[in-house]
């Protein structure tokens, strides 16, 4: 665009904290830690290089061993995940930016390789048809065993434990993984759950889980520390549900009312997150039952993130790849310059080198 998009380049505050601008790095997935799932050397550097966002949520991170899914992502649960952690909220916060880590537990999404042979737990035992990445390259996931009634409150325990140490690491708040076909999302929807306790059958027991564990979270940080990120047209990991309309709004209903601070919509305009065609777009429903601040995600430029501010559907813009490929982003937008080329082949799966595709991407002179 000729003009910088002034509004998306604005000041915005959510709750405390002041944004520098409304542009949000969403959470990426990178398969770059190692031992441990301790978060790489080179994470610091890596965040802290876009700390131009006026909010950064960090890749997905798993609250406890039963949460993992892939090899390579971290986790926020031992020492030596916090402390490598840490280091990089300092660095961020010594770059002027604010950064939110996303807590996530892949439920269905994994295999037992990374549960010492046992099965990975789901709300149903129904399989996500889904592939994951194991030490011995691509697998198939299993059928899951259904978590029995009295084992959900360990892991609601598991995200409160997580939030804590989250706050210990230094993070600013807190986004709540509820999106993408893993463990909170698997409750929401009817595809993945039939349960026939008080946490499966109906909109409000399907989503008694999912709040149980936002309520948790906010007890530890206070509400206007946490997010909480939805897609409810996404497929992803063999995910559906008869009624999104109504279950999502239901949701959107109760997180307005617990009073957290924002509300993350993967639902793309472009891309593998838009909606199929003749499918029925239902953020503008949400953004009706959720009177805080509202993100939007997915395929957005600097015009089309600029115009759904103005038009009122939107508080925030969440740009992924293009903040992968441009850690200077809104400098760039700022001056309409042109974009890097991001290098597809090294997201997920880097060389000998976790440099490449990760902090080598070049900032305009002067601007990063």
């Amino acid at each position: 665009m000729k003009n910088a998009p002034l509004t998306l380049l604005s000041p915005y505050n959510i709750g405390e904290l002041t944004l520098k601008n409304r542009m949000v790095m969403a959470p990426m997935t990178r398969s770059r830690a190692v031992n441990g799932n301790v978060p790489n050397p080179l994470a610091p550097v890596y965040y802290a290089q876009r700390a131009q966002a006026g909010l950064i949520i960090s890749e997905a991170t798993q609250i406890s061993r039963q949460g993992t899914g892939y090899i390579r992502t971290p986790g926020i649960y031992s020492l030596a995940q916090i402390e490598a952690w840490r280091r990089v909220t300092d660095a961020v916060h010594e770059a002027g930016g604010i950064i939110f880590a996303q807590l996530w537990h892949v439920g269905r999404v994994s295999h037992p390789e990374f549960h010492d042979g046992v099965l990975p737990v789901a709300p149903s035992a129904i399989n996500a048809e889904a592939e994951v990445f194991t030490s011995n390259g691509i697998a198939q996931t299993p059928v899951p065993r259904a978590l029995l009634t009295s084992e959900i409150a360990d892991v609601v325990s598991q995200f409160r434990q997580g939030a804590e140490k989250a706050a210990e690491a230094g993070f600013d708040g807190v986004e709540i993984h509820g999106s993408s076909g893993y463990l909170l999302d698997q409750f929401l929807r009817d595809g993945s759950n039939n349960r026939e306790d008080h946490y499966g059958g109906t909109i409000i027991n399907r989503a008694r889980f999912p709040l149980e564990v936002v309520s948790a979270v906010s007890e530890v940080l206070g509400a206007d520390r946490v997010g909480f990120r939805v897609g409810p047209n996404m497929s992803l990991h063999g995910m559906s549900d008869s009624s999104p309309v109504e279950t999502f709004s239901y949701l959107a209903t109760q997180l307005d009312a617990i009073g957290i601070a924002y509300l993350h919509v993967t639902e793309g305009i472009a891309g593998p997150d838009a909606p199929v065609a003749g499918s029925q777009r239902i953020a503008p429903y949400l953004r009706q039952c959720f009177s805080r601040t509202f993100i939007l995600n997915g395929g957005y430029d600097a015009q089309t993130g600029e115009d759904a501010i103005n038009n009122g559907e939107a508080d925030l813009i969440a740009y992924g790849v293009p903040f992968i490929a441009n850690p200077d982003l809104p400098g760039r937008f700022a001056c309409g310059s042109d974009l890097n080329v991001p290098d597809h082949a090294t997201f997920y799966a880097p060389g000998q080198n976790d440099a490449v595709g990760y902090t080598d991407y070049p900032a305009l002179n002067n601007k990063s």
